[in-house]
Parts: structure tokens; sequence; C-alpha cells
């Protein structure tokens, strides 16, 4: 059976070429095409369809905004964005609005045709390059996190991490470090809060990822 499709893209003649090659495909039933999100969105009344592919930037209502509002009218269909940016920020968001899955324009027709199938079943899809761009930013988010974390310590706080790593008692930091017992377990507590841990256990594990000790 046929995948029905509805597409939306600003550029006429984008709009022409991704329809003229959808419809050559014996897979693939092309419902009605839109110049924007809210054309779009008129047009799923009368021609619901199983996928929709919509470009990001489109006058009028954007695929941001017309992404949530089919996820929010028509949460059966699936979203398939195609777009030319590929920054962490437009992914992202697009994401987070509950599209399910993400090509860039220069896709070939073998992959666009795997991620509708995809996106039909149930499945996600993104492009390789829409992938490395996603977990680039991860990668930036996690480092951000660490160093932030590493830097919010205080020299004593970083005393009292080391010695709970090598599993000294409360008093004998305390004695170590010529502080009291309560001082200690303060230090404790305010280590487990800012490196957002659950215990004891999970400050060593810190501890030892950052090559604080062995």
């Amino acid at each position: 059976m046929k995948t029905k499709v509805l597409l939306a893209d600003d550029h006429k003649i984008f709009l022409d070429g991704l329809q003229a090659l959808l419809e050559a495909q014996s897979e693939v039933e092309v419902l009605a095409t839109a110049e924007n999100g809210q054309v779009l969105l008129d047009k799923m009344k009368q021609h619901p369809a199983e996928v929709v592919l919509l470009d990001y930037n489109m006058p009028g209502m954007d695929g941001l905004e017309c992404t949530r509002l089919l996820r929010e009218r028509h949460p059966e269909a699936k979203v398939l964005v195609l777009s030319m940016h590929n920054t962490p920020g437009h992914i992202q968001k697009i994401l987070k609005a509950g599209a399910h899955g993400y090509l860039l324009k220069n896709t070939g027709k073998e992959e666009l045709l795997k991620a509708i199938a995809t996106v039909k079943e149930g499945g996600v899809y993104y492009s390789a390059e829409v992938t490395e761009t996603i977990m680039q930013g991860l990668q930036r988010k996690e480092a951000q996190a660490t160093n932030y974390q590493i830097g919010s310590l205080t020299e004593r706080e970083k005393e009292v991490l080391i010695l709970i790593a090598e599993e000294r008692t409360s008093l004998e930091i305390a004695e170590e470090l010529h502080i009291s017992k309560h001082t200690v377990e303060t230090h404790r507590k305010n280590l487990i809060s800012k490196l957002q841990v659950r215990n004891v256990s999970g400050l060593v594990k810190y501890a030892v990822q950052q090559g604080l000790v062995d």
C-alpha cells in the first residue's frame, strides 16, 4: 500500500521537483502540496496524510510552528523535516516540537524514501550529517557541564572530595584538615548537591573520572 504524503515548501521549483520525484515512486502517493505551514494544516483536513514532509523556513507559518500544531491536531501523522539548516539550534528546536526525522536538502532519493518508510513505521530518521551535529552538540554540553561542576568547587571542597574518594571517614578528614566533623559533613552534602550525584559512591566515581584519585 502506498504511503500517503503531504509536502510543504515555499520554494516552488524545489517543491515541484520533490513532488515529481516522489510521484515517480510506486510506494508513495503525494496527496497535495503547500507553500507554508498554514496551508498545509488546511489541506490536512481534506487530505489526511501518513507522512508530512516540510521545510523549516517558510513565510506565514514556518516548519517549527507547523510541526507543533501537527503533533497537537494530527498526532497520528509523522513529520519529516527537509531543511538546508544543519545547526544544533535548529535541529533541537524542531525535534523538541515533535518531528520524527530531519534530513538536509542535499539528501538523495534512496535516503529520502528510506526516511519516509522509517517514520511511517514509527521510527525516527536523521541523515548522517544531522546525527553528527546532534552528537557534537551533546558532547559540547557535557564538556560545559563538567567544566562548570569542577570550576564550582572550592579548594577546600576539592580536598574533602579527594579524601572521601580515598575512603577516609568524616572524623579522619576532620583531623587531616583541622576542621570539625560537622564541617566535613556539610562539605559532603554540598558536594553531592553541586556535582548532582546521589550519594558518596557517586562522589567517588566522579573523583576517579576526573583523575583526582587513582
